[in-house]
């Protein structure tokens, strides 16, 4: 009774937390597009001193910098609750919660699904006290329940919630865990309805293809998101390695110098790359609106950016509109395919890529735009691009930055002789 109370529990306040989070980016990101109806150049100024306030802030709550998806993975990996513990604090959850809002309100490239991943894993094993049960199963299951869970609530995608828990953070899935995780992902997500309503997150996308006359489309897409999102985050872990010592000793220099970075391509794009790229993404998906010809590429460096500087904040979401940048290039090369299909495979292609998980890619893609019609090129292309991704960085991108974290606990083992 215990167990199941620190699962319901901890499910229904981190919908409500996730759901927070969700409503108030949203503000967050409508007050920056303000800033820039007054003057597109302000964020020249605005970007690189936010960055700045959020490393400043980052004293106050350590360990919510990045996407917060590694920080979870690594907690699955190690059953030491002081380690998880400094992975998984409520503090920590709080200050996910306010740095990522303040983040959209500067208008850095981020998303928020990877810190709802983090800020629900946080809340509901906090919850672990009530189930007064020394096993670290039950720390596990509810850390991979709340994962579960902010995917869910985040997106209204309860599907790519499971399976995302399947495929990226367990490699350990019993009936059991199962049965946790379901009804975390439902609990959450109804949540999530009570407040928000029920959406679809891009909005119903329709598409009609053949499927004979769609599979050069596949092929290329696939091959082309698995390269380019293979190479992203090969240059986001590599860039990471190098830029860690420098940030160790200058942080607020490294974040003001990455938030100009990120200020400046906003200017060249014509304020495309702001924020979670959600706008841009959708007008791709429907045709509706226009985004400029380069808006893949400055997307991109924007994200990388935004990374580097070391502020809280995912890759989920500019990912996802860097894909549609890249399918809608691709649309104008493909042109017996219709462009609101090429601009669906290309994002599946272009996000696989970036995470290495199809199943987790095609399902939250396809819960996101009602894309059901176009199902299997979907996961064909998402199979084709995992595979080529994984010959520009062997390593999953989330499990590679979950190591910094394990490395940091063995040395401190190593140290400490326990």
């Amino acid at each position: 009774m215990r167990i199941r109370f620190a699962f319901v529990g901890g499910a229904l306040l981190a919908g409500l937390v996730v759901t927070g989070l969700t409503l108030g980016s949203t503000y967050a990101d409508h007050l920056f597009r303000h800033i820039v109806k007054i003057n597109p150049y302000l964020p020249l100024l605005t970007l690189p001193l936010g960055l700045v306030a959020i490393t400043a802030l980052l004293g106050f709550f350590p360990g919510t910098q990045g996407s917060g998806i590694p920080q979870a993975f690594a907690a699955l990996r190690v059953p030491s609750e002081p380690f998880r513990e400094a992975l998984l604090s409520t503090r920590i959850a709080v200050g996910k919660v306010l740095l990522v809002m303040v983040a959209l309100a500067c208008g850095a490239s981020v998303g928020r699904e990877g810190p709802s991943v983090h800020v629900g894993a946080a809340i509901m094993y906090s919850f672990r006290r009530f189930a007064r049960v020394p096993d670290h199963r039950v720390g596990h299951g509810l850390i991979l329940a709340g994962s579960a869970a902010g995917i869910a609530a985040a997106f209204n995608t309860p599907l790519a919630g499971v399976v995302f828990a399947i495929e990226e953070m367990s490699r350990a899935f019993d009936s059991k865990t199962a049965g946790n995780v379901l009804t975390a992902v439902i609990l959450a997500g109804l949540v999530a309805i009570f407040f928000q309503g029920e959406y679809v997150y891009f909005g119903e996308i329709r598409v009609h293809v053949e499927l004979l006359d769609i599979i050069p489309t596949v092929l290329v897409c696939g091959v082309v998101g698995g390269l380019l999102g293979g190479g992203f985050s090969q240059i986001l872990l590599g860039g990471a390695r190098l830029i860690r010592p420098w940030y160790a000793k200058h942080p607020l220099w490294v974040a003001g110098g990455f938030g100009l970075l990120v200020a400046i391509v906003g200017v060249l794009s014509g304020g495309e790359t702001y924020g979670t790229g959600y706008d841009e993404a959708r007008a791709l998906l429907t045709g509706e609106g226009e985004t400029g010809a380069a808006f893949a590429l400055w997307k991109f460096l924007a994200t990388l950016f935004s990374y580097w500087s070391g502020i809280p904040g995912g890759i989920f979401a500019p990912s996802l509109a860097v894909g549609a940048g890249v399918g809608g290039q691709l649309a104008d090369w493909l042109p017996w395919t219709a462009g609101g299909a090429v601009v669906l495979l290309g994002m599946a292609g272009y996000f696989t890529g970036v995470v290495q998980t199809p199943l987790t890619a095609v399902i939250i893609i396809m819960e996101m735009t009602q894309g059901q019609t176009i199902l299997l090129p979907l996961m064909v292309t998402a199979l084709i691009a995992s595979a080529v991704s994984r010959l520009v960085c062997p390593k999953p991108i989330y499990e590679a930055l979950a190591q910094h974290f394990l490395d940091a606990w063995r040395g401190r083992k190593s140290e400490t002789g326990v």
